[in-house]
Formats: structure tokens, C-alpha cells, sequence
């Protein structure tokens, strides 16, 4: 897989909000400290740096029709804007529905439902964490404890 062209697309994509692109470049290289340090499969490794690459792909669609890039619109746009991209590089259907199922969820823990999505999400919020101001101790008890990975709460522990 030549994620080199999809970085591009994404960069595209967030041409007008840099902030996107930096985000999601600093999601990405999280996510390869958590898989180096985790026994992730190459299939997972695939979805999980495709899922880094593309996790907030639907942010700029969200602000156009909802005037908002809250969590819930990213996840209710996210998965057509990461298909079309994923299926005109010829991904794998079922690599393509596994990558739309977490962008359509990377807000929701609740909907963890394995190692690749774990990491995205570790990823994800590892970064979030680095521009939180004044976080309340509670959500950062809870944030902590969803930290599954042996690596992801190693590094969220080092931040504090």
C-alpha cells in the first residue's frame, strides 16, 4: 500500500484547515509508537495506518453542512469520504469497511471492538491530550482507564 498518495489525498482534502492536517500527521505517528510497541498483525497494521491517515476525513464535509466539526458529525460523514478514497486506490472491501467502521466510530469507546481500533483510538487521544487545557482530574481518570495497550497507557501516563 502506498500510503504516501492517500497522505496527499487527505492533505487535500484539509487544504484550507492546516490544523487538520497537522492533527491527523501527529495521530499518525502515534499510532506507530503504539503499534511498534504492541504485537500487531501486518493486515492490522494496514488498517490501523489507514484508519490515522484518514480518522478525521470527514471534519471538513461536517463544518459545510453542519457548520460544526464536532465528534458525531465527523463519524456520520467520515466513512463515505474514506471509501471513495479507499476504493479508488483499490484497497481490499473488506480493509476498506473495517477502516469506514472506525472512522464512523473513533469518538465512541464504547464501540471498540478490537487491537486496531484500540490503537487508533490511544492514538488519537494521546494527541487530543497534548492541547487539553484544565482537563478535570475525573476525565482524565477516564481517560486513562480506557488505555488498553501496555504502550498507549504507557504514554499517556508519561504525560502526566
Amino acid at each position: 500500500m502506498r500510503y504516501e498518495l492517500i497522505i496527499e489525498q487527505m492533505k487535500a482534502v484539509f487544504c484550507d484547515i492546516p490544523f487538520g492536517i497537522t492533527h491527523t500527521l501527529s495521530v499518525l505517528e502515534n499510532a506507530e509508537t503504539i503499534m511498534n510497541g504492541e504485537n500487531v498483525s501486518d493486515r492490522e497494521r494496514n488498517i490501523i495506518t489507514l484508519s490515522a491517515i484518514l480518522h478525521d476525513i470527514g471534519a471538513v464535509l461536517a463544518k459545510e453542512k453542519y457548520d460544526s466539526i464536532e465528534g458525531r458529525y465527523q463519524e456520520m460523514e467520515g466513512p463515505g469520504v474514506a471509501r471513495e478514497i479507499l476504493e479508488n486506490h483499490d484497497c481490499e472491501p473488506d480493509v476498506v469497511d473495517r477502516v469506514c467502521y472506525i472512522v464512523g466510530n473513533h469518538h465512541t469507546p464504547e464501540r471498540i471492538d478490537g487491537l486496531d481500533f484500540q490503537i487508533l483510538w490511544e492514538a488519537d487521544q494521546l494527541e487530543n491530550l497534548k492541547h487539553a487545557v484544565d482537563l478535570p482530574e475525573q476525565l482524565k481518570d477516564d481517560i486513562k482507564n480506557t488505555f488498553k495497550t501496555k504502550t498507549g497507557y504507557g504514554l499517556v501516563r508519561a504525560m502526566q
